[in-house]
């Protein structure tokens, strides 16, 4: 509900203002090639929960995080990743 705008700069045309999670998150391209895997998978839950539910994609974005950062630290404690699944 209070959400920030967000300027998103193009490489042609104005900059484009919004407070869309998904229109932040598709315009999200990190140099790091596995970096950007993670992002294309935080994008992919915005979009899919826009899709189906068309709110809460800033709450499914957070929460994807979260699980995230708890799964990199299980494999950091010795965890098989295949057991998190």
């Amino acid at each position: 509900p209070k959400g920030r705008n967000v300027v998103i700069e193009k490489s042609f045309g104005a900059p484009r203002t919004t407070k869309d999670g998904v229109t932040v998150a598709k315009e999200i391209e990190l140099t790091d090639k596995f970096e950007n895997l993670g992002a294309q998978l935080i994008r992919e839950v915005a979009s899919k929960t826009n899709d189906r539910a068309g709110d809460g994609t800033t709450t499914a974005t957070v929460l994807a995080q979260a699980i995230v950062v708890e799964g990199l630290k299980s494999v950091a404690s010795g965890r098989n990743p295949m057991d998190l699944k």
